[in-house]
């Protein structure tokens, strides 16, 4: 008996599959799903997007929200970040920092969880791109209302 209703749900399901696929948005490869960037056939090539532009020596910059990690404001094209080499760190580290004169990464990037201090950045902290960004001088691909935390607001403006 299970085996009799698993061939006719098996069955069922080829069915439901060959009546989508006569559909025009599957014939097109895209499965109608759109992106931000709007309907592309997968089949086709589109040119490639600008690169965005990162000013130069725009300095720190400020915190729009409570515990933000800080941006990066510069460019970050080329910087390998792997287990083997962090680009990051010949500039940011504590022994770097003041002859590049960069900021300093936190005394926090050398705790583990347990609050133990390493002499070496933890390897939790290690991969700088998972909370820190570049700033790029670049067009928001969605609208926006976020308001900076009014603390910070006074402080800044």
């Amino acid at each position: 008996m299970k085996r009799l209703m698993l061939a006719l749900m098996t069955v069922g399901l080829l069915f439901t599959g060959i009546a989508h696929s006569n559909d025009a948005q599957f014939e097109r490869g895209i499965g109608g799903v759109e992106s931000l960037r709007g309907a592309s056939e997968l089949e086709t090539t589109r040119p490639a997007d600008d690169f965005k532009r990162y000013p130069r020596d725009q300095g720190v910059i400020d915190s729009d929200y409570v515990y933000q990690p800080p941006l990066i404001p510069h460019t970050i094209r080329n910087y390998e970040v792997s287990l083997n080499a962090n680009k990051c760190l010949s500039c940011h580290s504590w022994k770097n920092a003041k002859e590049m004169g960069a900021t300093k990464i936190s005394v926090t990037h050398y705790e583990t969880r347990e609050g133990q201090v390493l002499s070496d950045v933890s390897p939790r902290r290690y991969f700088c791109q998972q909370c820190h960004v570049p700033q790029a001088d670049a067009k928001p691909l969605v609208g926006n209302t976020f308001e900076r935390v009014d603390a910070l607001r006074d402080s800044v403006e």
